[in-house]
């Protein structure tokens, strides 16, 4: 069974990046953990409580991953591949909220980063809050850790997965939007 820690909560990005690498590598055998940042990540990959870490580099709009680059650069490892996959923006709000009531939008520095044109133009007035993962955002917000006048953006199966509804599909500024992921291990 090989350990992969990734960069992200449950339904995160880097758990879909995850997952597209087992199946090119044909890795069967696989557990998850979510580690939430590229620190912990690469922590994790020291201490050699896991395998192989998985972890964001760079996006097409948002540019480098500035967490990424600090974490690499206090740790020692080797990088078995760099791989690529589609990054699809959701905007994700609690059941029932109406867009006239969102005052606050919340993830991660990147995400905001990809959907920068469509929060000047549509989301002007609102608040814009840094989160440490895109999904953790959208899992504080269906736990209540969030006000509920926030919505974040998600991937889609943060939707279902922590029972939240979708306002808008596909919200990023470059509807052909990638991101570049490593897989590393020590």
């Amino acid at each position: 069974m090989v350990k992969i820690g990734i960069s992200g909560a449950q339904g995160s990005f880097s758990e879909e990046a995850a997952d597209c690498y087992c199946q090119k590598s044909n890795i069967a055998g696989y557990e998850l953990a979510y580690l939430v940042s590229v620190e912990n990540v690469l922590s994790a990959l020291n201490k050699e409580k896991i395998n192989l870490g998985i972890f964001p580099i760079e996006n097409s709009n948002g540019g480098i991953v500035v967490e990424s680059v600090y974490a690499m650069s206090r740790h020692t490892f080797e990088i078995k591949e760099l791989f690529e996959i589609p990054v699809i923006h959701c905007l994700l709000v609690k059941q029932g909220t109406e867009k006239e009531k969102i005052k606050n939008i919340a993830s991660h520095d990147q995400a905001l980063k990809q959907c920068k044109m469509y929060l000047k133009r549509i989301w002007a007035e609102a608040h814009l809050q840094e989160t440490e993962d895109t999904a953790k955002a959208a899992k504080d917000l269906s736990e209540g850790k969030l006000p509920q006048n926030t919505a974040v953006l998600a991937p889609e199966s943060c939707a279902k997965l922590y029972g939240l509804e979708i306002l808008e599909r596909s919200v990023q500024d470059l509807k052909f939007n990638f991101t570049s992921f490593l897989a590393v291990e020590k």
